[in-house]
């Protein structure tokens, strides 16, 4: 049965494909000629779900928040991802491919991160199997990530920070694929998100695909139907809104809303709201939506998140936004600083910036009393609490705690 969130021939539609140099070539082809068969191998599944229970600490769990379901005049569920092992979604997926890894006989682990969850995450398998684990992380990011860099060396991971373009997660990315290019033998390049050239949207999507399979047993257990009415989640690159969605993209019943990062406004230059201000473009490796100039010069992107600091968008999600399976709202800084407080303040959980943003679409969808609806929680705000302190005038001005 073909599904939205399945590619054909590596594309979504018409999003997708393998744009890589030449040298990345074999490396690209042996993953993808791989992946399905090491994924559906039954040794491979009892290992990934066992330190999934047992090493990240799933299921996360889904908890009624009560308060903030009245002040949103719905039933309002948040799935904790930021409870795993590490602090956000991230641990799912590097869990996975790290095992990839392993089966395809590579002894090198590289990986690009923004916010240092994914970078963190990775560097936490690489220390569990005793491989040698390389980062790439813009030095804005390395600067306004600081304790996700001290985790990084502290696992024994190297961390290269990035001085290229604006010096964020897009730099990080064209760092990290570079050095694949230099060691394509012995190197596997753990992508963090569903970018990148097929298979990683595919790999990506199907390794958080975890959390909406959990979502349909707990749903059951709290509300006696194992489908929400509402889904809720953040989307930079996509990997924690396609785990969220996953399971759910061809049910019509469930109404799909992704928050993307507008920074200061899409109206301005600063801005990473892609899905509203992004043309069809390739960046690195993908046919997507891109921001990027009349003449195909890949654009900066801008946010007060780390995470969500991207030009581009996974393939899947661009297909998805552009059949209208999925409403994408765009949340600027300011109303992302005030949703963090706001449910700090409510439920006592201080999400990831990126999260926020989730929280933040809330005020912009109208519920009713009866609506059940699922927000992912994607990561624990303990690497943001600088840039919330520093930041707490807007949530003053934005409406006031």
């Amino acid at each position: 049965m073909s599904s939205k969130n399945q590619p054909v021939n590596g594309f979504f539609g018409k999003f997708g494909g393998a744009y890589v140099p030449e040298i990345l070539y074999k490396c690209v082809t042996d993953l993808q000629e791989s992946y399905l068969n090491i994924l559906e191998d039954e040794t491979f599944k009892s290992e990934y779900h066992n330190l999934l229970r047992d090493y990240v600490g799933r299921p996360s769990p889904l908890y009624h928040a009560r308060r903030m379901s009245e002040k949103y005049g719905c039933r309002l569920f948040l799935k904790r991802e930021d409870l795993n092992h590490t602090g956000a979604h991230k641990i799912n997926n590097t869990v996975g491919q790290i095992l990839m890894a392993k089966r395809m006989g590579k002894t090198r682990i590289i990986a690009e991160t923004g916010a240092g969850q994914h970078g963190v995450a990775t560097a936490t398998v690489c220390a569990l199997m005793n491989m040698k684990c390389e980062i790439f992380m813009g030095k804005t990011d390395v600067e306004r990530q600081h304790t996700n860099v001290e985790r990084m060396k502290m696992l024994g991971a190297t961390v290269h920070p990035v001085t290229t373009g604006n010096m964020t997660l897009s730099d990080a990315c064209s760092e990290a694929i570079r050095d694949w290019c230099c060691h394509p033998k012995d190197t596997f390049y753990i992508v963090g998100s569903t970018m990148g050239p097929h298979p990683y949207p595919d790999i990506v999507a199907r390794m958080q695909s975890i959390i909406s399979e959990e979502l349909k047993w707990q749903l059951e257990e709290k509300t006696g139907r194992n489908y929400p009415d509402y889904l809720v989640a953040c989307v930079g690159g996509g990997s924690n809104a396609a785990g969220t969605i996953y399971n759910y993209v061809d049910d019509e019943r469930v109404k799909i809303y992704l928050a993307e990062a507008g920074g200061s406004g899409v109206n301005t230059n600063r801005t990473a709201a892609t899905m509203h201000c992004g043309t069809e473009g390739i960046i690195h490796g993908a046919r997507t939506l891109v921001m990027q100039t009349e003449d195909g010069q890949i654009e900066e992107a801008f946010t007060i998140s780390a995470g969500l600091d991207y030009p581009g968008i996974g393939p899947m999600h661009a297909q998805l936004a552009q059949e209208g399976r999925t409403h994408v709202l765009a949340i600027n800084d300011d109303e992302a600083i005030y949703a963090g407080y706001e449910l700090t303040r409510l439920e006592g959980i201080i999400p990831a910036i990126e999260s926020a943003h989730a929280i933040a679409a809330l005020s912009k969808i109208c519920f009713k009393p009866s609506d059940i609806v699922v927000l992912t929680v994607s990561g624990r705000g303990d690497k943001d609490v600088q840039t919330y302190l520093d930041n707490k005038e807007m949530a003053k001005e934005y409406g006031g705690f």
